[in-house]
């Protein structure tokens, strides 16, 4: 459902193109966006889409894809230029407790559309993930090149500290039990 959040105008128009891709595809366009227009509800944007479909009754608007509409949704509700949006989201990203993968995820997507590549958006990622993973990459001898380059071993080394975290709990957990190992469960 869209209701003019803005926040939510990327993943909406993502997830219905590739509903319509695989749905709908044989659908003629009008009834694509008529199919779009019903989820889109809820204070100004009902306004919106009542003008829209008048617009399609008279003729008035005409769109050559569901993807041409879905574009100017975007455009009219995605809250003014996307690329700065994207950079402003890329310096408020934190890696945080999740683990490296999911953050590389998060990343990848908010870094698309910034602008960043190079030098720029490997100094972004190194400032978003934790403190310890990044003074590990910076201190070793060969530094990562390229961001793929700095996602692999990011990755690589949040795997090695979260295994040593868990071998950690369970030697002290065998001290605990005098000695005695408990059943290794795999996570």
């Amino acid at each position: 459902m869209f209701n003019r959040t803005l926040s939510k105008v990327s993943g909406f128009v993502i997830a219905y193109k590739l509903y319509i891709k695989m749905k709908m595809r044989e659908v003629a366009v009008e009834e694509q966006i008529q199919w779009v227009l019903l989820y889109v509800q809820g204070g100004l944007v009902d306004i919106w889409k009542e003008n829209i479909l008048e617009d399609l009754e008279v003729e008035e608007v005409k769109y050559e894809s569901v993807g041409e509409f879905l574009a100017e949704i975007k455009k009219d509700f995605g809250g003014g230029d996307e690329e700065s949006l994207k950079i402003a989201e890329l310096k408020r990203i934190e890696q945080g407790g999740r683990t490296m993968e999911e953050f590389v995820q998060d990343f990848k997507r908010v870094a698309r559309g910034s602008s960043y590549e190079g030098c720029s958006l490997i100094k972004e990622f190194k400032w978003d993930m934790n403190r310890a993973i990044r003074r590990k990459l910076m201190e070793a001898e060969n530094q990562p090149g390229s961001i793929e380059q700095w996602f692999k071993r990011a990755i690589a080394l949040d795997r090695n500290w979260r295994e040593s975290k868990r071998e950690e709990e369970r030697l002290r957990e065998k001290k605990e039990n005098n000695g005695a190992l408990a059943p290794r469960l795999n996570n």
